[in-house]
């Protein structure tokens, strides 16, 4: 008998809607593991694992109210765990043939009546296999997705919670998905970091400095609201037009985390700091290969915010707002660019925007499809890009029994936005990926591998410093 079919938040139900010729609402991912992995043990290994997921075995119905997570009854593995042939032209790499096959996928839609996911092995690829992994946004965002396809590795942790309370079933409205999270965020405004307790009852003793306390959030939603709103062009460069539709990836070797790490310490900055002054400066440099000069330019990247606790990743559903970051691809001293981005950094540091951007996102869910686009799109017009960073595990995994050595994914972009760029930390390195439009930018490649040299530059300055006992 099949379960009663849920009501889709308006969030995700909005993030269903965002498909477009040029853009694709799909999170892509592949996984290189050593030694080859058997199709047989995967099937397997998804059905037990994935599946205790709900989303997972559910169709999308959409109807007058929005959409429905409807059972397919004629559910079939082997129609969600696929094999995945790799041609190669003469010359061609395996690199580069795979790049090209997760371009394709990238640009190809999901079958909309099956559930939105798909899972395809390349069985033979360098020695090892290439897990190739395709997910509606609609889903879920890239924290939760990351926690719960981990969960299929060997060792993985089920869901911790009974499969129906995994997610927010029915439609929440506003109250749920915007006045709930403002007001846990007005919570954790109103104590300050180590000393939340203390603060609390402070201001529960004082209504005077919780009014005072309450007066400086209002200003400073005022402030938020007003920059979102008046939020002028980020500069025009050759990346920012857009999009023909067809999609290229790109990937690098990962960087040691360790290095990071320490750059950031002795400059002043953090590893995000780091690692987005490194996206800068390679965004820079390409630009003045292909002739462009960025002197003085700024492209803006949306970056992704998670609204909900790390524990509560396993939940599906979209928890996250974007706040924009003016990225200083026209600076050339390496210094300069993070002090410049860690600048940024702290002007974003206690925003209302992602809180205020979750909540755009809630509005569109309730609009028409046009309304929804040209709402969304008033965003999209005014950044270049799309920039998410996420932490993945610490040590290597395996899945039955070959080791995952190396793990990569694209962020989507959304409206005329054609850049993506994704961080995942792994294992003690730092993977970057890019997704491009072939219109815009149709070697990513040339980008990627300018990631590595820029964080050897603030490496080589940072050796420079004086030393301290």
């Amino acid at each position: 008998m099949s379960a009663t079919p849920e009501r889709m938040s308006r969030v995700d139900h909005a993030w269903l809607r965002m498909d477009s010729e040029r853009n694709l609402m799909m999170i892509v991912g592949v996984w290189l593991l050593q030694p080859a992995l058997d199709y047989a043990a995967l099937c397997e290994r998804v059905s037990q694992r994935l599946l205790q997921y709900p989303r997972f075995r559910q169709k999308v119905v959409e109807d007058a109210l929005g959409a429905l997570w409807v059972e397919d009854d004629s559910f079939d593995i082997r129609r969600h765990v696929v094999r995945e042939a790799l041609p190669r032209r003469r010359g061609q790499s395996e690199q580069a043939a795979l790049q090209a096959r997760c371009g394709e996928l990238a640009s190809t839609p999901l079958d909309p009546s099956r559930p939105l996911w798909q899972f395809g092995l390349v069985e033979h690829y360098q020695g090892g296999s290439a897990l190739l992994v395709r997910i509606h946004h609609c889903i879920a965002d890239g924290i939760s997705l990351s926690s719960v396809v981990l969960s299929i590795t060997d060792g993985g942790q089920p869901p911790p919670l009974p499969p129906r309370a995994l997610h927010d079933a029915a439609d929440e409205g506003l109250a749920g998905t915007l006045i709930r999270p403002l007001t846990e965020l007005a919570v954790k405004a109103l104590t300050l970091s180590g000393d939340g307790v203390a603060r609390s009852l402070d201001v529960a003793a004082h209504p005077q400095a919780a009014s005072r306390e309450l007066a400086h959030m209002g200003l400073r939603l005022a402030q938020d609201l007003k920059a979102l709103a008046l939020m002028e062009d980020d500069s025009r460069t050759r990346l920012k037009g857009r999009p023909g539709g067809r999609k290229r990836v790109a990937w690098a070797e990962p960087i040691p985390l360790d290095v990071v790490k320490a750059v950031g310490k002795a400059l002043g900055g953090s590893v995000n700091d780091v690692l987005l002054a490194c996206v800068a400066g390679a965004l820079g440099d390409y630009l003045r290969e292909q002739g462009e000069d960025p002197s003085g330019k700024a492209v803006r990247a949306m970056v992704p915010v998670n609204l909900r606790p790390l524990d509560q990743a396993y939940q599906l559903g979209n928890r996250f707002g974007l706040v924009p970051l003016l990225l200083p691809v026209g600076m050339a001293n390496p210094v300069q660019r993070l002090m410049a981005v860690r600048a940024g950094m702290a002007e974003l540091k206690g925003s209302y925007q992602p809180l205020m951007a979750f909540g755009v996102l809630a509005v569109a869910g309730l609009l028409s499809k046009p309304a929804q686009d040209a709402l969304l799109g008033l965003f999209a017009s005014k950044a270049t890009a799309v920039m998410t960073n996420v932490p993945g595990p610490t040590k290597a995994l395996t899945l039955c029994g070959s080791t995952l050595r190396q793990s990569m994914f694209w962020v989507p972009q959304s409206g005329d936005i054609g850049v993506g760029v994704s961080i995942f930390s792994y294992a003690g390195g730092v993977q970057f990926a890019l997704i491009t439009d072939s219109r815009l930018c149709p070697q990513p490649q040339r980008i990627v591998e300018r990631f590595a040299p820029e964080l050897d530059k603030l490496l080589w300055l940072t050796l420079m410093l004086p030393w301290k006992p």
